[in-house]
């Protein structure tokens, strides 16, 4: 394990979860400090996503030069935010970027959107760089003698999450679909349909779990994201039935069993979705994300959620 020091809050842990294959961890893991891959080969390296700022993409490349002299050829986006995605062009310059169809799409809409959330976050030269070469459904890896499935699951977390599996070693970078220690959140997805990723994400058989934010853990992630979404399906029955509102039941039922998890408000966002598919609203169809986000920040008492970037 290496530690190196980044700007602002928190370290950097290099963790080797199998041979060759590292996880980048940012901690602590909140709002826009996620996780990346690093998949060592002889003569190049894949890199699982990248990060949010210039800073902190730029630390990113430098671990992997203390891995390895080679250059990132391959590079995966697990879905289309920017803090797993803005600092592409910096981390691969010369990687072909390789993503879910529809977080290309997404990633060209939604711009550096991110930042005006967080105007005050010291963001760097960063630009949207898109995915050179997409995918349906699945497409398989071969890095030398390592294979790596690339598996669209969801509506989970977003409409275009990607989950990168490595049946020899089983070990799952996850994206966001699965967060240790850290409150999902389904707002640009689906409560139902991440359901059912947690579900085909357990029937592979993990053993390592490297999710998008948060330590590396193992399946006990499973059960403790599928319970939480299970409560939110739970509390927006009970909150309709009431007449209440998202924000209203989130108020309410306060974050309970899951108050040690970073980021709690985002329950609010978490009910609209819940809210939505009650209502027959399709899963992943577009939600007023800002406006969604305006009453997280009411429930945090009118202050933004905190930014770790």
């Amino acid at each position: 394990m290496t530690q190196a020091v980044v700007p602002r809050s928190g370290r950097v842990r290099l963790d080797e979860v199998a041979d060759g294959v590292f996880a980048y961890v940012q901690e602590v893991g909140g709002w826009c400090v996620n996780n990346a891959g690093l998949l060592l080969e002889p003569d190049r390296v894949t890199v699982v996503d990248t990060a949010a700022t210039e800073a902190r993409a730029r630390a990113l490349r430098d671990a992997v030069s203390t891995l390895t002299r080679a250059e990132p050829r391959l590079l995966v986006n697990t879905h289309f935010h920017g803090d797993h995605t803005f600092g592409n062009a910096l981390v691969g310059p010369d990687a072909v970027i390789v993503a879910h169809e529809r977080a290309r799409a997404e990633m060209a809409q939604a711009g550096l959107g991110l930042t005006g959330l967080w105007p005050d976050v010291d963001w760097g030269e960063i630009d949207v760089t898109l995915p050179h070469l997409t995918y349906e459904d699945r497409l398989t890896l071969h890095l030398g003698d390592r294979r790596a499935e690339l598996i669209h699951v969801g509506p989970a977390h977003t409409t275009n999450d990607t989950v990168v599996w490595l049946p020899e070693e089983r070990v799952l970078f996850a994206g966001d679909v699965l967060m240790a220690g850290c409150t999902p959140f389904v707002l640009m997805g689906s409560v139902s349909g991440a359901l059912r990723a947690v579900e085909e994400l357990r029937a592979l058989g993990p053993r390592t779990v490297v999710g998008g934010h948060g330590p590396v853990c193992g399946p006990e992630v499973l059960d403790e994201t599928a319970g939480y979404l299970r409560r939110l399906v739970r509390l927006a029955r009970e909150g309709g039935v009431a007449g209440l509102s998202p924000l209203e039941t989130a108020r309410q039922a306060g974050p309970g069993p899951y108050a040690h998890w970073l980021d709690p408000e985002r329950l609010v966002g978490n009910l609209h979705r819940a809210y939505a598919e009650a209502g027959g609203v399709a899963e992943g169809a577009p939600l007023d994300v800002v406006g969604v986000f305006g009453e997280m920040v009411a429930y945090n008492g009118g202050r933004l959620p905190h930014c770790w970037a």
